[in-house]
């Protein structure tokens, strides 16, 4: 039997699906496992030993179906669900699939008239859904992620002050409005009597030497830095993460570490909340939750539509570093 699986993007939303992968593989020994996403974020999966062989799809829709059409699929698994899917779905006319109900109309209810439909259930166990019919079931175990040793961080690739523990504070996001401004990261930043690492991409750099100012030796901004993975290796050696409702949040989720997680235009009634499967670890999330016009997005907004960004510009900071205090202890 030949499944493929198909998560175009992006990383979080990836890392998400890897339960299903899992299960598929383990409870289905003698089945083929095939996953279909972008090329860009082929690092997140080339790893994972439940998958048996990788299709990225780059510049040339005609090279990756081509390449599909000739693996004669037996089930497609659509865990995207968009007109790109679509695409696969029409090439491989025939093979049977089982789609992720993403429920557009009800996200769209509660974006646009604040009026909540959503079941009070994580999106990964939703996913589970399109393989009940191949008699897969959610082992409990949770989310993965595997670094593989040439990505390990070495200790000179820190300063020594952060050799004995640190506290990693995710300050990017996709789109702005799910990340707090880089005043109420400073505000946050100095309030934690810890070694802070820094954590986001080359688009943070500017910010996170913004925050990483105003306290050089105990702030160190890795933004930029490192790859994914080995932003990931930083993930799994901190004592705990702070982040927003980011990739690195369901990264962190998938090793297993404590999170303070900060929501802004989004809500964890979406269904994505750091998931542990069976086994939770501490968590918290911080909302600012008596705003009329939250949640505005499913996904995000370069600015504030209203102009006002109180969903971040009104978290509490001192909460937030208290919390994260507390857990250390």
């Amino acid at each position: 039997m030949k499944i493929l699986l198909i998560r175009f993007s992006s990383i979080g939303d990836i890392v998400l699906t890897t339960p299903i992968i899992r299960c598929l593989k383990q409870q289905l020994p003698d089945a083929e496992i095939h996953y279909l996403t972008k090329k860009n974020f082929a690092g997140i999966l080339q790893h994972n030993p439940y998958i048996d062989r990788l299709h990225l799809l780059d510049h040339s829709w005609e090279i990756v179906l081509h390449e599909l059409k000739d693996h004669s699929f037996d089930y497609i698994i659509d865990l995207h669900h968009n007109l790109r899917s679509l695409r696969v779905k029409r090439a491989l006319k025939g093979t049977p699939a089982f789609s992720f109900d993403k429920l557009n109309v009800k996200k769209w209810l509660l974006t646009a008239l604040k009026i909540n439909r959503l079941p009070n259930v994580h999106i990964v166990d939703r996913c589970f859904d399109t393989v009940k019919a191949l008699g897969v079931v959610n082992d409990g175990k949770g989310l993965d992620y595997f670094i593989p040793a040439s990505d390990e961080v070495q200790p000179k690739d820190i300063p020594a002050a952060h050799s004995f523990g640190y506290i990693g504070v995710v300050i990017g996001a996709a789109l702005a409005t799910k990340q707090m401004p880089i005043a109420k990261l400073q505000e946050l930043c100095t309030k934690i009597a810890y070694p802070i690492i820094l954590l986001g991409g080359k688009e943070d750099i500017a910010a996170g030497e913004a925050i990483a100012a105003i306290d050089p030796i105990r702030i160190y901004n890795a933004c930029g830095k490192f790859n994914l993975n080995e932003s990931a290796d930083l993930v799994r050696k901190a004592k705990l993460i702070i982040t927003h409702d980011t990739g690195l949040m369901h990264i962190a989720a998938a090793l297993h570490k404590p999170i303070i997680s900060i929501w802004g235009n989004t809500v964890p009634a979406f269904g994505m909340t750091p998931y542990y499967g069976d086994h939770p670890a501490a968590n918290q999330a911080f909302e600012v939750s008596n705003i009329s016009c939250r949640p505005c997005s499913k996904i995000g907004h370069k600015k504030c539509p209203r102009g006002h960004f109180k969903c971040m510009q009104l978290q509490d900071t001192s909460l937030i570093a208290a919390t994260a205090m507390r857990w250390l202890q």
